[in-house]
């Protein structure tokens, strides 16, 4: 039986079925849509996912609409405030919070029998400065799934899927 070294990259249908699950609501995906850049504006919420040695693992880019939106949806905000929060591009910390939860139970898509366990290390906010470790690989060519998720009764925006 050969063991896994590496974190496995999840499939666009398994990202999906997550937010579905979590949000309770229908979740539609557009694969290739490109890549989420946390530094052009309004930014995006990013998820920093490591293993029990604390190596760097995977990175989530949830672009900020995209973040609003699954924040409102999971606590059942009425979806102007995810809407307000998207215009405004400013993400308040209930959505911010909400969404930071989600990135926490997204470990479980990177997690195999065969494979480092990963979890959620830190998340970070729009805006604000990632570490030249993160930062690095956010536009590198690794592997990677790039999609928009449209959140029934919501809205939508891009999320990318990184694994090193």
């Amino acid at each position: 039986m050969s063991t896994m070294t590496g974190t496995p990259l999840p499939s666009a249908p398994a990202v999906r079925e997550l937010f579905e699950g979590l949000l309770g609501r229908e979740v539609e995906a557009t694969i290739g849509t490109g890549a989420v850049n946390p530094g052009t504006a309004p930014g995006a919420v990013v998820g920093v996912y490591t293993d029990d040695r604390m190596a760097l693992r995977a990175i989530v880019l949830l672009e900020l609409s995209l973040a609003a939106h699954a924040g409102a949806a999971i606590a059942l905000i009425p979806v102007v405030q995810a809407e307000v929060a998207a215009d405004d591009g400013v993400l308040p910390d209930t959505l911010y919070e909400n969404v930071a939860e989600v990135l926490n139970v997204a470990a479980s898509v990177f997690n195999a029998d065969d494979a480092p366990h990963v979890k959620l290390y830190q998340s970070y906010r729009p805006g604000e400065q990632l570490p030249a470790d993160v930062s690095k690989w956010v536009l590198a060519f690794v592997r990677r799934v790039d999609m928009e998720l449209s959140i029934s009764g919501y809205g939508k925006g891009r999320v990318s899927v990184l694994v090193l």
